[in-house]
């Protein structure tokens, strides 16, 4: 079968080859693998800047956003030939640490955890893959164009569940939530805040074509000026951060209203300076009850409710959302940056 590996560390070392049937020690699931979404961690990867190999293995197969249909099932599983699925990233360490043990690996305190695609663990962009049942959700028939976004839903849904425990440590009524950032990470947090009935502004820098579009169908407002004047114009109760840029993720510290609660969900690129009276935003913070909270990864549960959100979508918003379509052949393309992408898939 065919599948798209990279060599870790090494950039320029993406090809698509022949690769063995996956080990039935990968899962009991047999699963005929349909597409692959790609992301920004895919193309550090591809770069060498990041990502790990099984150990004594050269090669890694590329890929976490899957999707997939199930070709062979066992008994008691409950899951069948034909359904639709997609599977779950990250791993727990051998010897879990308390998070990982209560089946919060997305909140791992030791780092063990592996992953599928990015850490000592092949990932799912193969024409044939396997999974362990329970590290598998079952999608919407409906989801079959788009369930590889049910991986980025689920980073989301984690997010807004980071909102929401914060929110409940007193009493919260959020109304106006801003999204940093019209990428896919973005969007999808718009889309889950609009689902919630919140008041939802986006905040990006392009100016037209797909994005304000996809912001304006959902019912959301579009907003391209400075990021500190529109935090200012609205007064968000919430902001989800997903561009990862300096200068927005300060100005989202110091710009909600009281009660306020930051999700950063960017990863920042480190070394780029800025000028920061952290005085100032300490005293904010303080004296006006405002959190900050990363968020990355997710478990079962935001999964879950990843793919709920989207079997409860437009999908044709979501077939939006995928602006650019390759087969695998062509896999090496996926990862050139264009600057009108949002999400690229590449079919299996």
């Amino acid at each position: 079968m065919r599948a798209i590996t990279v060599i870790p560390g090494q950039a320029g070392s993406l090809t698509v080859t022949e690769v063995p049937e996956p080990p039935e020690d990968a899962g009991s699931l047999l699963v005929q693998g349909l597409a692959l979404g790609v992301c920004g961690t895919d193309r550090e990867i591809v770069d060498g800047e990041y990502g790990w190999a099984a150990p004594g293995r050269q090669r890694l197969v590329l890929g976490h956003e899957s999707l997939g249909q199930v070709l062979d099932a066992p008994a008691g599983s409950d899951f069948a030939a034909g359904d639709l699925v997609v599977g779950v990233v990250r791993r727990p360490d051998p010897e879990p640490c308390g998070a990982c043990a209560h089946g919060q690996f997305d909140m791992c305190r030791n780092g063990r955890y592996t992953e599928r695609g990015i850490k000592e663990l092949d990932g799912y962009g193969s024409q044939r893959w396997r999974v362990e049942p329970k590290y598998a959700v079952r999608l919407d028939p409906g989801l079959r164009e788009v369930g590889m976004l049910v991986e980025p839903a689920s980073v989301v849904a984690k997010a807004w569940e980071q909102v929401e425990k914060v929110g409940g440590r007193a009493w919260f009524d959020p109304r106006r939530v801003l999204v940093t950032g019209a990428g896919p990470i973005g969007l999808l947090a718009a889309l889950l805040g609009v689902q919630r009935g919140l008041d939802v502004h986006v905040l990006d820098r392009i100016t037209d074509g797909a994005k304000p579009r996809l912001v304006q169908h959902l019912g959301a407002e579009y907003h391209t000026e400075p990021a500190e004047g529109v935090i200012a114009s609205i007064a968000p109760d919430v902001i989800i951060e997903a561009t990862g840029a300096s200068s927005v993720v300060l100005a989202a510290m110091a710009g909600t209203a009281a009660y306020g609660i930051v999700c950063l969900t960017g990863v920042s690129t480190a070394g780029r300076l800025v000028t920061l009276d952290a005085g100032a935003l300490n005293r904010d913070i303080v004296l006006e009850n405002d959190v900050i909270v990363g968020s990355v990864n997710a478990n079962m549960t935001h999964y879950i409710a990843g793919a709920d959100a989207l079997a409860r979508a437009d999908v044709d918003w979501l077939h939006a959302l995928i602006t650019r379509r390759l087969p695998l052949e062509q896999a090496a393309e996926a990862f050139d940056d264009q600057h009108d992408d949002i999400k690229v898939v590449i079919d299996l």
